[in-house]
């Protein structure tokens, strides 16, 4: 806990030595996130996804520019394609972000995907409560960039910003269910570029065929070439309207992120003791005959339930309490 009071008092070096225990799930993991629980809730999340080379980490880089230029502080939470050899992060999202390395206002952090195919680290939920306990304004998430899988991103996001380029085969991507459904915002990056506006025309004809509720927010489809800033002023706008919209409309978003935060809290949890508990009876009898086809997982779940050793399994003490 001498880190987390670090942490509250500015040391930059107490937060990155807590997100890498974050990152290796450590023993202290529920502690940190209790003691940093009060502290939570003040950052404004911004998830950025889309097809790899539609320019996500460009218009990121300006958008934490012109948050800085309003005196904001800013958090970076930057999901790269891990090694296959060491795990970590490649870091090539830091390296097109490099003008912000000496800015004491942004803190940057490159999380290795580990295989996820969801274009997230598995910690990316808890590294970013650690940045926002810090004391930042915004925080930026940028996924991999491997498509329409990426839909962990609507539960760590406040807004949620598509990005794609002209290219048809971000075309084919972006039609496709789930890049459509999430999207707060679209960004139909590259736009000097021939087949912009048709790409543009195709998004907005593919939102018009949902059925129109009143109050609730129409992502707005938006023209802009990152390498040069055209345009990232206008994405900034959308997600300041985004924003109010969200606290106007009684913040269901962040309720639905906290049930889902709540959910994989309690599966991690169940996961990992029932994984322990294969090595010992009765799971590991039970196990046996299921790879051997003598029965099925079903009925093991059957009998650990009706026999009462599911409480017994997951390590009660002697008050009836989880170890």
């Amino acid at each position: 806990m001498e880190l987390v009071d670090k942490m509250f008092e500015g040391d930059i070096r107490s937060l990155a030595r807590l997100i890498t225990l974050v990152e290796n799930r450590s023993k202290d993991l529920p502690a940190i996130m209790k003691a940093i629980h009060s502290r939570m809730g003040n950052a404004y999340v911004v998830g950025i996804t889309g097809p790899p080379g539609a320019g996500k980490s460009t218009a990121a880089d300006i958008l934490i520019e012109l948050w800085r230029k309003g005196g904001s502080d800013v958090g970076a939470v930057l999901c790269d394609p891990s090694s296959p050899f060491t795990g970590g992060a490649i870091l090539g999202d830091r390296i097109r972000m490099s003008r912000h390395f000496l800015d004491p206002g942004v803190y940057m952090r490159s999380l290795g995907s580990r295989g996820n195919q969801g274009g997230l680290s598995r910690s990316t939920k808890e590294v970013v409560h650690l940045i926002d306990a810090f004391g930042v304004d915004w925080v930026v998430v940028e996924t991999v960039g491997v498509g329409q899988t990426e839909l962990d991103i609507m539960g760590v996001a406040d807004t949620v910003v598509v990005i794609v380029g002209p290219e048809s085969g971000d075309a084919i991507q972006t039609m496709k269910a789930g890049l459509m459904e999430i999207a707060d915002i679209f960004v139909v990056n590259k736009a000097d570029r021939a087949g912009a506006q048709r790409m543009a025309a195709e998004i907005r004809a593919t939102l018009e065929m949902r059925d129109a509720e009143s109050g609730k927010w129409n992502p707005p489809v938006l023209l802009t070439v990152a390498s040069s800033g055209e345009g990232i002023e206008d994405v900034n706008e959308a997600i300041l309207k985004h924003r109010k919209y969200r606290k106007t409309s009684g913040d269901a978003g962040r309720k639905l992120i906290r049930r889902s935060e709540l959910i994989e809290v309690v599966q991690e949890f169940f996961r990992s003791k029932l994984e322990d508990a294969l090595e010992s009876k009765p799971l590991c009898d039970y196990l046996k005959k299921v790879e051997n086809g003598e029965i099925s997982p079903y009925e093991v779940l059957e009998l650990l339930l009706n026999d009462g050793a599911i409480a017994d399994l997951f390590g009660n003490d002697k008050n009836g309490r989880f170890l």
